[in-house]
C-alpha cells in the first residue's frame, strides 16, 4: 500500500483557512447561537416541547417525573388553575384546569409585591440616569416621594427606606395586626384614625412582619419619582418589553384621588415572561430591562432580621419583594438550590425562577388560601436531569 503524506501543522491552518474562505464565499458561515427570547402570545409565544424524546434531549428534563408533577398539580387542590414548567426557554408542562395559561389574567394576590420590586428598581435605575423628575435610590427615604402621606402620622415613619418597603421591615401595618388589604389612601395612609396603619407595628429595620401595606407605598413612590402611575410605567418599562399583551391593575379612591395599588392580574404564560427575564440577568434580547444589580440583589436577604417571623419563615428568606424558598430552616426549603428565587401568592399564585438550573416555574388561581408552594417548585427541580444536554 502507498502510503498517504499527511498535511504539516502549517498545511492544517492552510487547509482550515481555505475552508472557511470558501464557506464565507457561500454565505455558510455559522453565526453564535442567539440565547433564545419568546415572541409575544400574539405572535406565537413560547416554543414548546410535546415528545418526550425532544423534552430530554432538548430540554434536560425527565418525561416520566413531568407526567407525575402534572398528577400532583391536579391533586394538590380542587381550584381552576394554570401552570406552566419552562426549561432553556421551552414549555416542558403546561396543566390547565378551568383556567387558561395564555388567556386568563386573574388575580396574581402577593405575586405581584415582586413585580412591584422590579418594577421600582427600574424607575431606580432610570432615575439615576436622569430619565425621571426625581432622583432615587433604595436607599432613601420612602417617605420623601410620598407627599401624599404628609402630615405623617407617625414620626417613625420618616425613617422607612425604600428597600424596607419591600422586604417587609418598615413596619408599616403587618398583616399580623390585623390591618385589612384594601383602601381607601386616607387609610393606607394612616390618616382614617385607625391605629393599625396611623402607627407602626416596630421601628423601621428591627423587625419584619409581612406588610401589603408596604408594596402599597412602593407604587406611589414610583409614581411621584417617574411622574407617571405605577401602572403605566409598569407597563412602558417592564410589560411591553417583555412582550407581555394581558394584564389588568388595582386601584384605590380617596382623599388623594384615584390611584394604582400594585395589585394585578396575569396569565401564567405571561408572568413567566417576568421570570425568564429575572434568569436572564435582567435582559431580554438585546436590551437590559431589569437592572442586573437588582437582579444579584435579590439572591439574598436585604435586611439584618434573623429567625422565624411572618408565615413561621426565616427572615433571611426575605429579599426585595422575591423571597428564597433554599433559606427556609423548617424543612419546606429541602432539596431547592440556594440561588432559586420565587413568590408565593394565596391561593396557589407563583412565579419562580431558578437560574443554576434554567428553570421557571409559574401557577395562577386567583384564588385565595393556602397551597404547597415549596413542594410544585422542589417536583419541577426534582425533573431536571442530571446529565448534559442540549442548549438553546
Amino acid at each position: 500500500m502507498t502510503r498517504q503524506s499527511r498535511p504539516t501543522v502549517s498545511g492544517w491552518w492552510a487547509l482550515a483557512f481555505g475552508l472557511f474562505a470558501a464557506s464565507w464565499a457561500r454565505g455558510a458561515v455559522p453565526e453564535t447561537p442567539r440565547a433564545y427570547f419568546p415572541p409575544p402570545e400574539s405572535e406565537g409565544g413560547w416554543r414548546r416541547l410535546e415528545g418526550p424524546d425532544d423534552v430530554r434531549r432538548l430540554a434536560g428534563m425527565d418525561p416520566d417525573r413531568l407526567a407525575a408533577l402534572k398528577q400532583w398539580l391536579h391533586g394538590s387542590d380542587k381550584r381552576n388553575f394554570a401552570a406552566v414548567v419552562i426549561r432553556r426557554g421551552y414549555v416542558v408542562l403546561e396543566v390547565e384546569r378551568g383556567n387558561s395559561a395564555r388567556a386568563d389574567a386573574r388575580n396574581i394576590k402577593s405575586c405581584a409585591k415582586a413585580i412591584c420590586a422590579t418594577v421600582l428598581a427600574i424607575a431606580s435605575e432610570a432615575s439615576q440616569e436622569g430619565r425621571t423628575p426625581k432622583k432615587m435610590t433604595f436607599n432613601d427615604a420612602a417617605f420623601d416621594f410620598i407627599p401624599w402621606a404628609q402630615p405623617l402620622s407617625d414620626p417613625r415613619k420618616a425613617q422607612i427606606r425604600v428597600k424596607q418597603l419591600l422586604n417587609h421591615t418598615s413596619g408599616l401595618a403587618p398583616e399580623s395586626t390585623g390591618a385589612r388589604n384594601s383602601g381607601p389612601w386616607e387609610y393606607v395612609l394612616g390618616a382614617s384614625g385607625d391605629p393599625k396603619t396611623a402607627r407602626l407595628a416596630f421601628d423601621p429595620g428591627t423587625d419584619l412582619g409581612y406588610s401589603t401595606h408596604g408594596l402599597y407605598h412602593a407604587a406611589l413612590v414610583c409614581e411621584n419619582v417617574t411622574g407617571r402611575p405605577y401602572d403605566r410605567f409598569a407597563v412602558e418599562n417592564l410589560f411591553k418589553p417583555l412582550g407581555i399583551e394581558t394584564w389588568w391593575f388595582e386601584y384605590f379612591d380617596g382623599k388623594i384621588g384615584r390611584h394604582p395599588s400594585h395589585a394585578l392580574g396575569l396569565p401564567a404564560r405571561e408572568s413567566a415572561r417576568l421570570c425568564y427575564a429575572m434568569l436572564k440577568g435582567g435582559r431580554w434580547g438585546d436590551r437590559q430591562v431589569i437592572p442586573k444589580w437588582f437582579v444579584d440583589e435579590t439572591a439574598a436577604p436585604t435586611h439584618t432580621v434573623t429567625g422565624p417571623r411572618s408565615f413561621n419563615r426565616d427572615a433571611q428568606s426575605f429579599s426585595h419583594g422575591w423571597e428564597l424558598p433554599g433559606f427556609l430552616s423548617d424543612g419546606r426549603g429541602k432539596g431547592l438550590p440556594r440561588d432559586a428565587r420565587f413568590k408565593p401568592g394565596s391561593g396557589g399564585q407563583l412565579i419562580s425562577f431558578v437560574p443554576s438550573l434554567d428553570l421557571v416555574v409559574t401557577r395562577q388561581t386567583g384564588s385565595s388560601g393556602q397551597w404547597a408552594y415549596e413542594e410544585y417548585l422542589r417536583r419541577a427541580c426534582e425533573a431536571v436531569l442530571s446529565t448534559p444536554g442540549a442548549t438553546d
